[in-house]
C-alpha cells in the first residue's frame, strides 16, 4: 500500500548538551513538542492541498444529493414510523379531525425484510454465498513439469517392456488418460483448498459482525432509496482469551487488528453528481466518531498516528460538529432529540472519508512523487479529513480501484444512483389509505349520534345545552313570533362508512401490486379464487416470490458477490497459509436459495424412495446413502451425528460385519482338507514354500 503522506518531520525534540549537562524535559513538554511538530506537518502545502481538494468534492457531492434525495429519505422514515410530515400534520390540525395513520408501509417493510432475511440469514449452515474452484484448473509451471515428467516415464516403461514405441493413436489415448487423471487430482486438491478458504472466510465474517451488518442492511434496503454495506475495515480491537499456564488457564488481554463489516446509513453517503455506482466518480462518507473510534485507528497501517493524536488533543474535549441543514430533521425522523444535534453532548467528532481518482499531475503538484509515474493517469486514493487535519492519505490498494462499499436498492433505476424502496413504491397508496382512514374516523364520529338544533332564544336563563343524556327534560319558553316549530330539533348525519371502507380496501390492494408483497405473505389468506385451495395458495406464493427474487438478485450481484470477493482478495494477498490459496470464484446464491428451499426437501425424499433398492444401493453405497440422510436430518433441525453415524463409524461397522460374516462362513464350512484351498481347491502354499520363493 503506497502512502501519500508528506515527509515526516522529526517529532522528538532535539536534546542539546550545555556544559556537558543534558537538559531534562517533562512528559508534558515532550508531548507539547510532538503536537507542534504534527501541526507543522499538517500545515505543509501537500497536506493543505489534499484537505482543500476533499472539501471541494464534499461541497459538490452535498449539493448534488440536495434536498430531493434527503426529502425522500425523511418521508420514508416517517412512513415506516407512522408519522405525518410536519407540513401535512400542520394542515390536518388546522382543519381539525382525526390524526390517525394507517401502518401500511410498516407492514410491507416488515414482510419484505422477513422475506429477505429468510433467504439470506435463515440458518448458519445455509450461507447465501459459496466458493467454487474454476471448471478448468490453471496448472502452475511446477504442475506442468510434473505432468510432462510422468508422461516421459510412462512412455519409457512401455518402451522397455515392448521394445518399441506404441502406435500414435494408442500413445495419444494414453497421454489423454494421464492428463485427465492428473487434472482430476488437481481438481480434488483445488476443492480441498476451496473448503479451507471457505471455512476461514466464514470465521472472519462471523467474528467481523458481517451477519449483524447484513441484518441492518436489509432494514435500510426496504426503507431507503439505497442501502450500503461496508467492509472489511481493519481496526485495532481488544481481545480476551485464555492462556494455559501449567495446569491452569489465565485470562489474556491483547489488542489485535481485526476485520469488521458495518451498515452505513444512507444519510451519510454522498456520491459524485454523475455516479451510478459506488465505484463511479468520487464518493464521500460522513463519520461521527467517538474518541474510542479514533483510538482504534492508531497503529493501523495507512493512518498517521501523530495526526490522530493531534485530533484527539484538539477535539477530544467538546468534539467537532459540522452542522448540516438536514441534521435536525434527521434526528427527529429517527426519534432522537433535536436539541442533542446542536449541543453535541457525546462530544462526537465529524470526519470525512474521501474515495476517488486523482490525476497524477495533481499528485505531483502536491509533491507526491513516489508511485506516481504518469501525470495523465488517474490514481485511486483514500483520504480522511477531520477539521483541517488529514489523518490518512493512501493510494487505494485494490488493483481495480474498487472501494469497500456495496450498494443495492429494492428496485434499481437504470442510470440512477438512488433506486426505489418499499416506502417509495407504496407512498401514494399510503397517502390515500391515510386520507380514507381520517375521513372514515371523522365521519364515524359525526354519524355516531344525532345532531341537535336549538333555538337559544326560547331557552330559559341558565339552561345547559352542552350536555345530553337519556330522559333529559328541556325547558323552553314560548315563541315570541307565535311559531309552532319546536325549540329543539334532532337530525341524524349520513354515514359514508361503506364507501370509505371500499376506498381504503382498493388502495391497500394496490399497495400489494405496487410493492410486490401480497398480504397473504404475512399470514392473511386471500378472499377467494386460487387461494381457496392448498395447491392454489402454493401457486400464488410461488408467483409472489418472483418479485422478491429480483430483489435478491440485486443483493447478490451488487453486495454479496463483491463483498466476498474483496475478502477473498484480502486473504490471497495477506494470508501466509499456502493451503488456502487457489484459483477460486465466488458464487452468490441468495436468489436461488428460495427456489432450492421450495423443492429441496421434496426432492430429497423422492431420491431416498427411488434409490431404496438393491441395484441403486450397489451404486451409491452406504456412504452415499448416509450423506443424503445427513442432509435430510439437517433440514429437520436434528443432531446429525446422533441420527446418522459418521463415515468413520460406518467403516468400522462395515468391517465388523464383514469379519463376523467371514467367521460364520468358516464355522459352517468346517476344517478344510489338507493341502486344499478353501475357495478353488488349489494346493495351499505359504510364503516360505519353494514355489512362493521362486
Amino acid at each position: 500500500m503506497l502512502g501519500l503522506q508528506a515527509p515526516v518531520a522529526p517529532v522528538a525534540p532535539p536534546i542539546m548538551s550545555v556544559g556537558g549537562i543534558l537538559p531534562m524535559m517533562s512528559l508534558d513538554q515532550i508531548r507539547a513538542e510532538e503536537m507542534k511538530a504534527a501541526e507543522r506537518e499538517q500545515a505543509t502545502p501537500v497536506i493543505s492541498s489534499l484537505a482543500g481538494h476533499v472539501k471541494a468534492c464534499w461541497d459538490t457531492a452535498q449539493e448534488a444529493k440536495g434536498d430531493e434525495v434527503e426529502d425522500r429519505m425523511f418521508k420514508s422514515v416517517r412512513q415506516r414510523r407512522g408519522e405525518y410530515d410536519p407540513d401535512k400534520l400542520s394542515r390536518i390540525r388546522a382543519s381539525g379531525g382525526s390524526e390517525i395513520y394507517m401502518m401500511l408501509t410498516a407492514v410491507k417493510c416488515r414482510a419484505a425484510g422477513a422475506w429477505l432475511r429468510e433467504a439470506l440469514l435463515a440458518t448458519q449452515d445455509e450461507k447465501p454465498w459459496t466458493l467454487e474452484p474454476t471448471k478448468v484448473p490453471t496448472l502452475s509451471p511446477q504442475e506442468v513439469m510434473q505432468l510432462r515428467q510422468a508422461a516421459i516415464n510412462q512412455l519409457t516403461t512401455v518402451l522397455m517392456q515392448t521394445g518399441q514405441m506404441p502406435p500414435q493413436e494408442a500413445m495419444y489415448g494414453m497421454l489423454q488418460d494421464m492428463r485427465d487423471e492428473f487434472l482430476s487430482r488437481v481438481q480434488d486438491a483445488a476443492q480441498r483448498k476451496v473448503e479451507r478458504m471457505e471455512d476461514k472466510m466464514e470465521d472472519q465474517l462471523s467474528e467481523g459482525r458481517f451477519h449483524r451488518a447484513l441484518h441492518d442492511f436489509i432494514d435500510d434496503l426496504v426503507t431507503f432509496p439505497a442501502a450500503f454495506l461496508k467492509g472489511p475495515v481493519v481496526r485495532r480491537k481488544p481481545q480476551i482469551g485464555w492462556q494455559q499456564v501449567g495446569n491452569t488457564y489465565e485470562l489474556e488481554y491483547k489488542e489485535d487488528l481485526v476485520l469488521e463489516w458495518e451498515r452505513v446509513s444512507p444519510f451519510d453517503m454522498y456520491p459524485s453528481p454523475g455516479a451510478e455506482d459506488v465505484n463511479d466518480g468520487f464518493l464521500l462518507q460522513r463519520h461521527r466518531l467517538r474518541r474510542v473510534d479514533l483510538q482504534e485507528l492508531i497503529g493501523v497501517e495507512g493512518y498517521d498516528d501523530k495526526a490522530i493524536r493531534l485530533v484527539l488533543e484538539k477535539y477530544g474535549e467538546g468534539g467537532l460538529y459540522n452542522w448540516l441543514s438536514g441534521d435536525t430533521e434527521r434526528a427527529e425522523s429517527e426519534g432522537k432529540s433535536a436539541s442533542d444535534v446542536m449541543t453535541n453532548p457525546e462530544e462526537l467528532i465529524d470526519a470525512l472519508q474521501f474515495w476517488g481518482a486523482v490525476q497524477g499531475k495533481m499528485l505531483q503538484e502536491w509533491g507526491l512523487e513516489d508511485g506516481v509515474d504518469d501525470p495523465l493517469k488517474d490514481y485511486h486514493c483514500e483520504i480522511w479529513l477531520i477539521g483541517e487535519y488529514v489523518i490518512k492519505a493512501v493510494v487505494n490498494h485494490h488493483p481495480l480501484g474498487h472501494r469497500p462499499y456495496y450498494k443495492a436498492s429494492y428496485e434499481n433505476i437504470p442510470g440512477s444512483f438512488w433506486g426505489n424502496s418499499v416506502a417509495d413504491l407504496c407512498r401514494d397508496t399510503q397517502d390515500m389509505c391515510n386520507a380514507a382512514a381520517r375521513a372514515l374516523a371523522n365521519n364515524m364520529g359525526i354519524a355516531s349520534g344525532p345532531q341537535v338544533e336549538v333555538n337559544i332564544d326560547r331557552l330559559p336563563v341558565g339552561e345547559d345545552v352542552t350536555q345530553m343524556f337519556p330522559w333529559k327534560i328541556w325547558q323552553v319558553t314560548g315563541d315570541p313570533s307565535g311559531s309552532t316549530a319546536p325549540a329543539v330539533r334532532f337530525f341524524q348525519p349520513g354515514s359514508n362508512v361503506t364507501e370509505l371502507m371500499a376506498t381504503f380496501e382498493k388502495f391497500s390492494v394496490l399497495a400489494d401490486e405496487y410493492t410486490g408483497i401480497p398480504r397473504y405473505m404475512t399470514g392473511d389468506s386471500p378472499a377467494g379464487g386460487a387461494g381457496r385451495t392448498a395447491s392454489g395458495m402454493s401457486m400464488l406464493m410461488s408467483n409472489a416470490s418472483k418479485s422478491i427474487k429480483q430483489v435478491l438478485m440485486n443483493v447478490d450481484m451488487d453486495v454479496l458477490k463483491p463483498a466476498i470477493e474483496r475478502l477473498y482478495f484480502y486473504n490471497m494477498k495477506y494470508s501466509d497459509d499456502p493451503e488456502l490459496k487457489g484459483d477460486i470464484h465466488v458464487v452468490a446464491r441468495g436468489a436461488i436459495s428460495i427456489m432450492l428451499k421450495e423443492a429441496a426437501q421434496v426432492r430429497r425424499n423422492e431420491f431416498l424412495a427411488t434409490t431404496a433398492n438393491p441395484f441403486d444401493m450397489q451404486i451409491i453405497g452406504m456412504d452415499g446413502r448416509a450423506e443424503v440422510l445427513r442432509q435430510v436430518a439437517e433440514t429437520l433441525d436434528l443432531k446429525t451425528d446422533k441420527v446418522v453415524p459418521s463415515e468413520h463409524k460406518l467403516r468400522l461397522r462395515a468391517a465388523q460385519q464383514t469379519a463376523l460374516a467371514n467367521a460364520q462362513q468358516q464355522q459352517q464350512a468346517g476344517p478344510s482338507p489338507s493341502g486344499q484351498n478353501l475357495q478353488d481347491g488349489s494346493p495351499v502354499t505359504d510364503n516360505f514354500s519353494p514355489q512362493r520363493r521362486q
